[in-house]
């Protein structure tokens, strides 16, 4: 039997400060930066937060809640994109995201959504139908500007993938 191989490649692009980012994107990217300082992070020390910009420029805030029981946490962008869809339903589009992280009250690092994250923020995506442009802090030290959060999480679970309802 014969194998095809294939290569999926990613799409981003890296930028080497805040400046090559649009005043929009500036304001996000620092929302993002500003709401580590409110994560609740004692057991881990990685104070992560996530800052939505929406059409209308609101700018909504999330950010990491550990517990002691481990599982029992959330992730900062699991909770920008709950918090908003619970606060305000029926919210302008979601036009940018950002994410940052700070260990302990240290110097920003990279900060890269984990899978259950990657599949929500497509999920969210999917919902308002039009890409959600993504900015992540690289190891590099380099700001990852992603055109859309589906370029996360290729070969994804999407609603496609679910029979259609009874």
């Amino acid at each position: 039997m014969a194998r095809n191989s294939r290569q999926q490649l990613l799409d981003f692009e890296e930028l080497d400060a805040a400046t090559d980012l649009t005043p929009a994107e500036q304001t996000t990217w620092q929302a993002a930066r500003d709401a580590t300082a409110h994560a609740y992070a004692p057991y881990s020390g990685f104070h992560v937060g996530a800052a939505l910009l929406l059409a209308d420029g609101t700018i909504f805030r999330g950010t990491n809640q550990e517990n002691a029981a481990y599982p029992s946490g959330l992730c900062a962008e699991r909770t920008a994109l709950f918090g908003l869809a619970a606060a305000q339903p029926g919210h302008a589009p979601i036009v940018g995201m950002a994410v940052a992280a700070r260990p302990g009250h240290g110097e920003f690092g990279p900060a890269m959504p984990c899978g259950a994250c990657r599949q929500v923020m497509l999920e969210y995506e999917s919902r308002q139908g039009q890409p959600i442009p993504l900015l992540l802090p690289s190891r590099a030290g380099t700001i990852l500007r992603f055109s859309a959060l589906s370029a996360l999480l290729p070969f994804c679970f999407s609603p496609d993938d679910l029979p259609p309802a009874a």
